[in-house]
């Protein structure tokens, strides 16, 4: 059971980063827009400039936010690695080899029963 709730909490966790990465970018979004938005207000930029002020660091952001979940990708696998999970492949390979001696053993059998 201890088992049980200390997954239970690692999905927690995992779930609270996403969502906490989400509400950021959507955040950032927003402040990012004010910002360009009282700055054309002020003259200092025109708004063709701030579009690209918002587009180049939405962009940065959501590089980083790609690096993030590549890395918690990653993180999510070596933890099933170390937990015993097999991967998709070494399970097919088991049901080639289950297959291959399935044949096998009829093959046995029907050379028996001859």
């Amino acid at each position: 059971m201890a088992e049980d709730k200390s997954n239970r909490n690692d999905n927690d966790w995992i779930k609270q980063l996403v969502l906490m990465g989400i509400g950021t970018t959507s955040l950032a979004a927003e402040k990012l827009k004010e910002v360009s938005e009282e700055w054309v207000k002020e003259g200092k930029i025109n708004p063709d400039q701030a579009q690209g002020f918002v587009d180049d660091i939405m962009d940065q952001i959501k590089t980083g936010q790609g690096n993030f979940e590549n890395n918690m990708e990653r993180q999510l696998r070596n933890m099933l690695r170390d937990l015993g999970v097999p991967r998709q492949n070494e399970i097919d390979e088991l049901r080639g080899r289950i297959d291959r001696l399935e044949r096998q053993v009829r093959d046995l059998e029907n050379k028996l029963w001859r």
